[in-house]
């Protein structure tokens, strides 16, 4: 994991802790308190999701090139493994 992926999981993870401690200490009945942590949770949720989905694009736009070299040469009946 790089520098700045720690970085921004450092970042949701203490937006997250921040936004559970402020809805505890915030003077409202229990049923509200319980449905702001669970608004606060899907919407943590949907970042995550969204982070994670731009990693995993990033991710196949770097395998792309190797995965293309491995199908040609499987097509050709190269028998050589290249390093990419």
């Amino acid at each position: 994991m790089d520098t700045k992926s720690k970085m921004i999981l450092g970042f949701l993870a203490g937006a997250a802790a921040g936004a559970i401690i402020g809805v505890l200490m915030a003077p409202d009945k229990g049923t509200e308190t319980r449905k702001k942590i669970v608004e606060s949770g899907a919407d943590l949720t949907d970042e995550w999701k969204e982070k994670f989905d731009t990693f995993l694009a990033g991710l196949n736009e770097k395998i792309k090139p190797v995965k293309e070299e491995w199908l040609e040469r499987e097509k050709s009946g190269s028998k050589e493994i290249h390093n990419v």
